[in-house]
């Protein structure tokens, strides 16, 4: 029988980016970065997942610099990347919130819903569940506010469509443990302890700031 291990899957979405072109990060996303690293610094993490676009892949080497750890270096993967995990019909959304759902997701494509579906699945493969051996694992995914709330669900066994609605702060840690014999659990959700008062809560609109 092959031994399992419990696996702790760091989430934490990049730091503030400029929206103008995508260049990457603001000097407040450079600072969320390097505090988020120095909040992890101190966990035995050995893997360092993110995604390909520059605020993440930035963040992920902002953050590496603070860990300090031979042989943790970033890797990036599609897997990390932004897209929309599950593109909602209808008939799966509660009635009184379908329209503002729908509304939200009109922008899809049906290449972008096919892809991020398939890019969903394998996230869900590649960074959840147990791990074979003997040996617990810490891994971190620097990604962006969809897979952390796809990932989230998926934990919790919600219906597909509730990805939306679980929302993530730039550098908002979410740290998810898959147990061998018990179900996953979410230990943190959106943490931002690590991050002053002027740096919480970027990358929510004002009116679902707490």
């Amino acid at each position: 029988m092959t031994d399992l291990a419990t696996r702790y899957l760091y989430l934490a979405r990049h730091g503030e980016a400029s929206h103008a072109d995508d260049s990457g990060l603001t000097d407040a996303g450079r600072r969320q970065a390097e505090l988020l690293g120095r909040r992890l610094a101190g966990r035995p993490i050995t893997a360092l997942h993110h995604g390909p676009l520059p605020r993440a892949t930035q963040t992920a080497r902002l953050v590496a610099e603070q860990l300090q750890r031979d042989g943790v270096a970033p890797v990036v993967c599609e897997e990390a990347g932004d897209f929309v995990p599950h593109l909602p019909e209808r008939s799966e959304l509660p009635e009184d919130s379908a329209e503002f759902l729908l509304d939200f997701l009109a922008g899809t494509t049906t290449e972008e819903a096919r892809s991020g579906a398939v890019l969903a699945q394998r996230a869900v493969e590649r960074f959840t569940g147990p791990v074979v051996g003997g040996e617990e694992r810490h891994e971190l995914v620097v990604t962006h506010a969809f897979l952390v709330g796809w990932l989230v669900r998926h934990a919790l066994d919600a219906p597909d469509w509730r990805w939306l609605g679980v929302n993530a702060a730039n550098a908002g840690l979410t740290v998810l443990r898959y147990a061998p014999g018990r179900p996953p659990a979410v230990l943190l959700l959106n943490d931002q302890s690590h991050l002053p008062e002027e740096l919480r809560w970027t990358g929510y609109p004002p009116a679902v700031r707490c």
